[in-house]
Parts: structure tokens; sequence; C-alpha cells
């Protein structure tokens, strides 16, 4: 299926607020059919409860904390969060050690494992997928596609925060 992303003179003319409606609008027709063909379909949500996804992120986020502060950080229960904790290291995902500027306090950290079941459950697109229709680029359209997409987030990081019909729109953590 060919998509119409047709914007040449996109910026030329007398109208510049026109020109961007269109990129827009085919920017948007592309990226719909992007997502239907590379997004994930291997339920990666499935491995994790949001209360686990929760920790790990946060843990990401702080670096080695103790229970008692992901609790206090996260608002639940100690209790819970040691379950969760348990629960997590049981799969590997976490490892317990000792603090080395004070060895009364036990930390809790990310392993190998757990960094990388995290780096995979937030993947929207598919790695594979994306490697296989990339693998068919020039060179140059590769470096043009990430140049590209760098570039539309970088414009909108410039702009501040949003005002307009999204202003709830997520950023990247």
């Amino acid at each position: 299926m060919q998509i119409d992303v047709r914007i040449d003179g996109a910026g030329d003319g007398p109208d510049e607020e026109q020109d961007a409606v269109h990129v827009a609008r085919a920017f948007e027709r592309a990226y719909q059919q992007a997502y239907l063909r590379f997004h994930r379909r291997d339920g990666k949500r499935s491995e994790l409860s949001g209360a686990s996804r929760a920790v790990l992120t946060h843990l990401a986020h702080t670096g080695p904390l103790t229970v008692g502060e992901m609790a206090q950080h996260l608002d639940r229960a100690q209790s819970v969060v040691s379950d969760i904790v348990t629960q997590l290291a049981g799969k590997g995902l976490l490892a317990r050690e000792r603090d080395p500027a004070n060895g009364r306090r036990t930390l809790v950290w990310l392993t190998d494992d757990g960094l990388a079941l995290l780096d995979r459950d937030r993947e929207v697109l598919s790695v594979d997928l994306l490697a296989r229709a990339v693998a068919r680029m020039t060179p140059q359209d590769r470096a043009a596609l990430v140049r590209g997409v760098r570039a539309l987030v970088a414009a909108d990081d410039d702009a501040g925060p949003s005002t307009d019909e999204n202003p709830t729109r997520r950023r990247p953590t």
C-alpha cells in the first residue's frame, strides 16, 4: 500500500501555516500506516503488572533505594512494596544489596535482566519488524528517517509546554 505523503513545496509558499498543516496531515497518515505495520504484537504488557512496572520504572529513574523509600515515593504501604520486591527478586529482576555507605541498610536495585525487561516493556514498535524494513532502505534514507523524527521531537521540545488540544501529552521519561 502506497501512502500519499507528497509535501513538495512545503514551507516554500506564502502560507507557511497551511504548509505546516499539509505536512502534519501527511505525517499523520504515514504514522498510522507505520504503527499498524510495526507495533508490537507480542503481548508485551502481560509480563508485568502495573505495580511491578511502577517499582521497576521508579528504580530505573532514582537508582537503588530501600523498600521504605520506595513505599514512600510510590505512596504505598511498605508491606505491599516489600511483597512486590520479593516477587520481582524471585524472578531475577531485582537484587537486594547492602548499602556501602551504611551497612545496616539494604538497597534494592535492578538486575541486568530487570533492566532488559524494562527496556523491552517500553518498546512500542517491534525492533525486529522495523529492522527488516530498514535493511531494505538506503543508508541515506535510514539517516533521513531518524533525523526527521528527531527534528520533529526537537521542534516540539522547543515549543515549550502544550496549551493546545492535548495539554496532557506525555513526554518520555
